[in-house]
């Protein structure tokens, strides 16, 4: 330690070392000048147009009503326990399914619909709503 006199000891450098970052630009350069090229020449191909917008499709609506004697009606039409059955499997199948929609006598039993809904369900119908009027006092 005798040996070292202020005058010795190497004055600190004030300045970044620039070189290894001009290293780093030049190699990514001609990384970048190599693949842009290569980039460039890709096959043509015409690609199909497709929307993505969402499709409106709106199920039908299957009305079922039952009258005060337990009657079934699809839309207009009387139908049996055998045909409403028939009936209700060949809805059941269509994609998409319909909304089948219950209009029960206020004097119907209840047995009655409970017994439609089952076979609704046994079709495999899955959205089964009912309809109602509201009290004729709440009309204006």
């Amino acid at each position: 330690m005798a040996g070292f006199t202020a005058d010795d000891q190497d004055e600190m450098m004030g300045e970044i070392n620039m070189v290894p970052f001009i290293d780093v630009m030049l190699v990514l350069l001609i990384i970048f000048i190599i693949t842009v090229p290569v980039m460039k020449h890709a096959v043509n191909v015409e690609l199909p147009r497709a929307s993505n917008e969402k499709e409106n499709v709106k199920p039908e609506t299957l009305r079922l009503t039952v009258q005060a004697d337990g009657t079934y009606f699809l839309g207009d039409e009387r139908v049996d326990d055998d045909q409403f059955a028939r009936r209700l499997q060949a809805e059941g199948q269509k994609n998409p399914q319909p909304d089948l929609h219950i209009r029960g006598d206020r004097d119907v039993r209840y047995e009655r619909v409970a017994q439609a809904m089952a076979t609704a369900q046994q079709a495999g119908l899955k959205k089964i709503g009912f309809i109602t009027e509201p009290p004729r006092d709440a009309l204006p």
